[in-house]
């Protein structure tokens, strides 16, 4: 099933000039099969088939934070450059001061719980609750969350 996502031109093209691609969609495949390709074990490769798949069906949103986190630590320039093209053609959500301030709220509610938090997990928490999303993460920490806060995970499709 087709699906329209909202691509920034001026980056796309970066990203099919990067790839020497065709066309948006063979940059966008390209980029998610790199990603499958590097030595995943099963459960990673569900995680991003899974991932693939939200972003399919434009179901995919990302904060600047998640966004600093994902290029963080890649390897080479190569790398890095193709990453940054990909996201960059997912605009970031606004986060605003509410936002900052529910995360708070849901780190004490938490760690009263006993439940230590991560100021970017909270973060995304707090997002997500506030705008009604389902979280995809592989990060067991969300699960803890989940049993003190009302988030929503989306488990992987089988």
């Amino acid at each position: 099933m087709p699906t329209n996502l909202a691509i920034d031109d001026r980056l796309i093209e970066e990203a099919q000039k990067l790839g020497r691609h065709r066309t948006k969609k063979d940059a966008v495949t390209a980029a998610l099969d790199e990603y499958i390709a590097h030595d995943l074990n099963p459960a990673e490769r569900a995680a991003v088939a899974e991932l693939t798949n939200l972003i399919k069906e434009g179901r995919a949103r990302i904060i600047g934070l998640v966004r600093q986190e994902l290029l963080s630590g890649i390897k080479t320039s190569s790398q890095y450059e193709k990453l940054r093209a990909v996201l960059r053609s997912f605009p970031d959500e606004p986060v605003a001061t509410s936002d900052y301030e529910a995360a708070a709220k849901a780190s004490n509610d938490c760690r009263a719980k006993g439940v230590a938090v991560s100021v970017s997990d909270i973060l995304i928490c707090a997002i997500a609750i506030a705008r009604d999303w389902s979280i995809f993460a592989t990060d067991p920490d969300f699960k803890s969350y989940a049993r003190i806060l009302p988030l929503k995970l989306h488990p992987p499709r089988k």
